[in-house]
Protein backbone atom coordinates (compact mmCIF):
# COMPACT_ATOMS: atom_id res chain seq x y z
CA UNK A 1 0.00 0.00 0.00
CA UNK A 2 1.59 3.29 -0.71
CA UNK A 3 2.56 5.72 1.93
CA UNK A 4 0.65 8.34 0.33
CA UNK A 5 -3.10 6.30 1.21
CA UNK A 6 -1.59 4.65 4.64
CA UNK A 7 -1.95 7.85 6.67
CA UNK A 8 -5.76 7.99 6.23
CA UNK A 9 -6.96 4.19 7.62
CA UNK A 10 -8.85 4.50 10.88
CA UNK A 11 -6.62 2.63 12.64
CA UNK A 12 -8.70 2.04 16.05
CA UNK A 13 -12.32 0.82 15.90
CA UNK A 14 -14.79 4.07 16.34
CA UNK A 15 -17.43 4.14 19.30
CA UNK A 16 -20.75 3.91 16.94
CA UNK A 17 -24.10 3.06 18.53
CA UNK A 18 -26.24 2.23 15.72
CA UNK A 19 -30.13 3.19 15.84
CA UNK A 20 -31.66 0.91 13.09
CA UNK A 21 -30.19 -0.53 10.15
CA UNK A 22 -27.77 2.50 8.63
CA UNK A 23 -24.92 -0.01 9.04
CA UNK A 24 -26.43 -3.05 6.97
CA UNK A 25 -27.84 -0.57 4.48
CA UNK A 26 -24.41 1.10 3.71
CA UNK A 27 -22.24 -1.92 3.77
CA UNK A 28 -25.00 -3.57 0.85
CA UNK A 29 -24.13 0.19 -0.56
CA UNK A 30 -20.69 -0.21 -0.48
CA UNK A 31 -20.69 -3.36 -2.22
CA UNK A 32 -21.96 -2.11 -5.76
CA UNK A 33 -20.03 1.04 -4.73
CA UNK A 34 -23.07 3.68 -4.61
CA UNK A 35 -22.85 7.13 -3.80
CA UNK A 36 -24.10 7.74 -0.75
CA UNK A 37 -25.49 11.11 0.61
CA UNK A 38 -25.88 11.14 4.70
CA UNK A 39 -28.75 13.92 5.94
CA UNK A 40 -29.60 15.03 9.19
CA UNK A 41 -28.75 17.81 11.50
CA UNK A 42 -25.50 19.18 12.97
CA UNK A 43 -23.72 17.03 15.11
CA UNK A 44 -25.98 14.12 15.14
CA UNK A 45 -23.44 11.04 14.40
CA UNK A 46 -23.08 11.31 10.45
CA UNK A 47 -19.26 11.54 10.31
CA UNK A 48 -18.39 9.26 13.07
CA UNK A 49 -20.92 6.79 11.37
CA UNK A 50 -18.73 7.34 8.12
CA UNK A 51 -15.72 7.32 10.32
CA UNK A 52 -16.89 3.85 11.98
CA UNK A 53 -18.08 2.71 8.57
CA UNK A 54 -14.19 3.16 7.14
CA UNK A 55 -13.15 1.04 10.00
CA UNK A 56 -15.15 -1.95 9.68
CA UNK A 57 -14.56 -2.10 5.84
CA UNK A 58 -11.02 -1.29 5.86
CA UNK A 59 -10.73 1.08 3.77
CA UNK A 60 -8.93 4.40 4.16
CA UNK A 61 -10.98 6.99 4.58
CA UNK A 62 -10.06 11.00 3.32
CA UNK A 63 -12.81 13.95 4.59
CA UNK A 64 -12.65 17.19 3.45
CA UNK A 65 -14.61 19.89 5.56
CA UNK A 66 -16.19 21.88 2.36
CA UNK A 67 -16.29 25.65 2.89
CA UNK A 68 -17.33 28.41 0.60
CA UNK A 69 -14.34 29.26 -0.90
CA UNK A 70 -13.42 26.27 -1.89
CA UNK A 71 -12.32 25.49 -5.39
CA UNK A 72 -12.22 22.62 -7.69
CA UNK A 73 -8.86 23.02 -7.78
CA UNK A 74 -8.59 22.07 -3.70
CA UNK A 75 -10.50 18.67 -4.78
CA UNK A 76 -9.01 17.67 -7.95
CA UNK A 77 -5.64 19.62 -7.34
CA UNK A 78 -3.61 22.11 -8.73
CA UNK A 79 -0.43 22.32 -10.51
CA UNK A 80 2.97 23.86 -7.58
CA UNK A 81 5.89 25.77 -8.01
CA UNK A 82 9.33 24.53 -6.43
CA UNK A 83 13.08 24.45 -6.90
CA UNK A 84 12.63 21.78 -9.39
CA UNK A 85 9.82 23.69 -11.31
CA UNK A 86 5.98 23.18 -11.95
CA UNK A 87 4.78 19.42 -10.22
CA UNK A 88 1.69 18.33 -10.27
CA UNK A 89 -0.60 17.86 -6.57
CA UNK A 90 -3.29 15.60 -6.31
CA UNK A 91 -6.57 16.86 -3.93
CA UNK A 92 -7.85 14.82 -1.56
CA UNK A 93 -10.88 13.94 -4.43
CA UNK A 94 -8.23 12.65 -6.75
CA UNK A 95 -6.15 10.67 -4.20
CA UNK A 96 -8.97 9.17 -2.39
CA UNK A 97 -9.94 7.99 -6.85
CA UNK A 98 -6.52 6.69 -7.60
CA UNK A 99 -6.08 4.71 -4.53
CA UNK A 100 -9.58 3.25 -3.40
CA UNK A 101 -10.49 5.66 -0.96
CA UNK A 102 -13.77 6.47 0.81
CA UNK A 103 -13.89 10.17 0.20
CA UNK A 104 -16.51 12.44 2.60
CA UNK A 105 -17.35 15.72 1.74
CA UNK A 106 -18.74 17.11 4.97
CA UNK A 107 -21.34 19.66 4.49
CA UNK A 108 -21.13 19.72 1.11
CA UNK A 109 -23.55 22.24 0.38
CA UNK A 110 -21.31 24.76 1.86
CA UNK A 111 -19.31 24.31 -1.24
CA UNK A 112 -19.74 26.64 -4.25
CA UNK A 113 -22.08 24.62 -6.89
CA UNK A 114 -19.44 25.20 -9.75
CA UNK A 115 -17.12 23.25 -7.45
CA UNK A 116 -19.45 20.54 -6.86
CA UNK A 117 -20.13 19.54 -10.22
CA UNK A 118 -16.28 18.11 -10.86
CA UNK A 119 -18.22 15.07 -8.84
CA UNK A 120 -20.62 14.39 -11.41
CA UNK A 121 -18.56 12.28 -13.58
CA UNK A 122 -17.81 9.99 -10.34
CA UNK A 123 -21.18 9.39 -9.23
CA UNK A 124 -22.36 7.55 -12.29
CA UNK A 125 -21.38 4.43 -14.51
CA UNK A 126 -18.29 6.71 -15.60
CA UNK A 127 -16.47 6.98 -12.45
CA UNK A 128 -13.60 8.51 -14.16
CA UNK A 129 -12.02 12.41 -12.77
CA UNK A 130 -11.00 14.39 -15.76
CA UNK A 131 -8.43 16.65 -14.91
CA UNK A 132 -8.44 19.05 -16.97
CA UNK A 133 -5.30 21.45 -16.22
CA UNK A 134 -3.50 17.78 -16.77
CA UNK A 135 -5.06 16.61 -19.50
CA UNK A 136 -5.69 13.18 -17.50
CA UNK A 137 -8.40 11.51 -17.07
CA UNK A 138 -8.17 9.36 -13.75
CA UNK A 139 -10.08 6.29 -13.75
CA UNK A 140 -11.47 5.03 -10.13
CA UNK A 141 -10.03 2.32 -8.45
CA UNK A 142 -12.16 -0.29 -8.04
CA UNK A 143 -12.60 0.36 -4.15
CA UNK A 144 -13.75 3.96 -4.05
CA UNK A 145 -16.97 5.24 -2.80
CA UNK A 146 -17.50 9.16 -2.35
CA UNK A 147 -19.52 10.06 0.57
CA UNK A 148 -21.57 13.46 1.24
CA UNK A 149 -23.61 14.77 4.35
CA UNK A 150 -25.73 17.85 4.79
CA UNK A 151 -28.00 19.56 7.37
CA UNK A 152 -31.27 19.28 5.30
CA UNK A 153 -33.21 21.74 7.79
CA UNK A 154 -30.43 24.60 7.77
CA UNK A 155 -30.28 24.99 3.96
CA UNK A 156 -31.62 27.99 2.19
CA UNK A 157 -32.86 28.27 -1.44
CA UNK A 158 -29.11 29.50 -1.53
CA UNK A 159 -27.52 26.80 -0.36
CA UNK A 160 -29.05 23.49 -1.65
CA UNK A 161 -27.75 20.91 -3.42
CA UNK A 162 -28.78 20.21 -7.43
CA UNK A 163 -31.11 18.00 -8.39
CA UNK A 164 -28.65 16.41 -10.81
CA UNK A 165 -26.46 15.93 -8.13
CA UNK A 166 -28.78 14.60 -5.87
CA UNK A 167 -30.44 11.73 -7.86
CA UNK A 168 -26.43 10.36 -8.44
CA UNK A 169 -26.52 9.32 -4.75
CA UNK A 170 -28.20 6.99 -2.37
CA UNK A 171 -29.67 8.62 1.17
CA UNK A 172 -29.53 7.76 4.60
CA UNK A 173 -31.13 9.82 6.87
CA UNK A 174 -30.29 10.55 10.40
CA UNK A 175 -31.20 12.38 13.21
CA UNK A 176 -30.75 12.78 17.14
CA UNK A 177 -31.05 8.89 18.90
CA UNK A 178 -33.65 8.13 20.70
CA UNK A 179 -33.51 8.96 24.75
CA UNK A 180 -32.44 5.67 26.19
CA UNK A 181 -29.52 5.32 23.25
CA UNK A 182 -28.30 8.95 23.52
CA UNK A 183 -27.96 8.47 26.76
CA UNK A 184 -26.09 4.99 26.50
CA UNK A 185 -24.04 7.21 23.93
CA UNK A 186 -23.05 10.21 26.02
CA UNK A 187 -22.32 7.98 28.88
CA UNK A 188 -19.56 6.24 27.01
CA UNK A 189 -18.02 8.62 25.09
CA UNK A 190 -17.48 11.27 28.45
CA UNK A 191 -17.52 8.41 31.63
CA UNK A 192 -20.04 9.96 33.74
CA UNK A 193 -22.44 8.09 35.23
CA UNK A 194 -26.08 7.41 33.51
CA UNK A 195 -28.26 9.06 35.16
CA UNK A 196 -26.40 12.42 34.45
CA UNK A 197 -26.20 11.62 31.44
CA UNK A 198 -29.84 10.88 30.94
CA UNK A 199 -30.55 14.74 32.38
CA UNK A 200 -28.09 16.26 29.68
CA UNK A 201 -30.07 14.09 27.37
CA UNK A 202 -33.65 15.49 28.50
CA UNK A 203 -32.11 19.45 28.50
CA UNK A 204 -31.51 18.49 25.08
CA UNK A 205 -34.69 17.34 23.98
CA UNK A 206 -36.25 20.74 25.38
CA UNK A 207 -34.06 22.89 23.41
CA UNK A 208 -34.67 20.81 20.37
CA UNK A 209 -38.30 21.41 20.75
CA UNK A 210 -37.71 24.94 20.37
CA UNK A 211 -36.02 24.89 17.12
CA UNK A 212 -38.01 27.54 14.70
CA UNK A 213 -39.42 29.23 17.97
CA UNK A 214 -36.11 31.57 18.82
CA UNK A 215 -33.48 28.49 18.07
CA UNK A 216 -31.82 28.13 14.70
CA UNK A 217 -30.42 24.64 15.91
CA UNK A 218 -31.20 22.19 18.72
CA UNK A 219 -28.52 20.93 21.30
CA UNK A 220 -26.39 18.08 19.43
CA UNK A 221 -25.09 15.05 20.51
CA UNK A 222 -21.55 16.31 20.51
CA UNK A 223 -22.84 19.26 22.52
CA UNK A 224 -23.75 17.00 25.55
CA UNK A 225 -20.89 14.94 25.05
CA UNK A 226 -18.98 18.12 25.52
CA UNK A 227 -20.73 18.78 28.80
CA UNK A 228 -19.99 15.17 29.74
CA UNK A 229 -16.72 15.69 29.95
CA UNK A 230 -16.53 19.02 31.82
CA UNK A 231 -18.72 17.31 34.30
CA UNK A 232 -16.24 14.14 34.18
CA UNK A 233 -13.39 16.90 35.07
CA UNK A 234 -15.16 18.10 38.29
CA UNK A 235 -17.13 21.11 36.40
CA UNK A 236 -19.93 22.07 38.20
CA UNK A 237 -23.09 21.22 36.75
CA UNK A 238 -24.94 24.31 35.94
CA UNK A 239 -21.43 26.17 34.78
CA UNK A 240 -21.05 23.22 32.37
CA UNK A 241 -24.39 22.94 30.78
CA UNK A 242 -23.99 26.65 30.47
CA UNK A 243 -20.41 26.46 29.21
CA UNK A 244 -21.14 23.81 26.51
CA UNK A 245 -25.00 23.49 25.80
CA UNK A 246 -26.68 27.07 26.36
CA UNK A 247 -23.93 30.04 25.61
CA UNK A 248 -23.18 28.24 22.15
CA UNK A 249 -26.50 27.73 19.97
CA UNK A 250 -27.95 31.35 21.38
CA UNK A 251 -27.05 35.07 22.20
CA UNK A 252 -30.74 36.17 22.79
CA UNK A 253 -31.25 36.64 26.57
CA UNK A 254 -34.65 35.49 27.04
CA UNK A 255 -33.71 32.30 25.40
CA UNK A 256 -30.60 31.76 27.35
CA UNK A 257 -32.85 32.08 30.82
CA UNK A 258 -35.25 29.73 29.47
CA UNK A 259 -32.42 26.75 28.68
CA UNK A 260 -30.72 27.62 31.64
CA UNK A 261 -34.25 27.40 34.10
CA UNK A 262 -34.29 23.54 31.80
CA UNK A 263 -31.01 23.05 33.17
CA UNK A 264 -32.10 24.00 37.12
CA UNK A 265 -35.47 21.94 36.49
CA UNK A 266 -33.29 18.85 36.08
CA UNK A 267 -30.03 19.23 38.17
Amino acid sequence: MSDVIEQYFVKNEPYYRPVADEVKLYEAAYSVRMPMMLKGPTGCGKTRFVEYMAWKLGKPLITVACNEDMTASDLVGRFLLDAQGTRWQDGPLTTAARYGAICYLDEVVEARQDTTVVIHPLTDNRRVLPLEKKGELVGAHPDFQLVISYNPGYQSLMKDLKQSTKQRFGALDFNYPQHDIETEIVSHETGIDSAIADKLVSIAERARNLKGHGLDEGISTRMLIYAGNLIAKGVDVHAACRMALVRPITDDPDMRDALDAAVTTFF
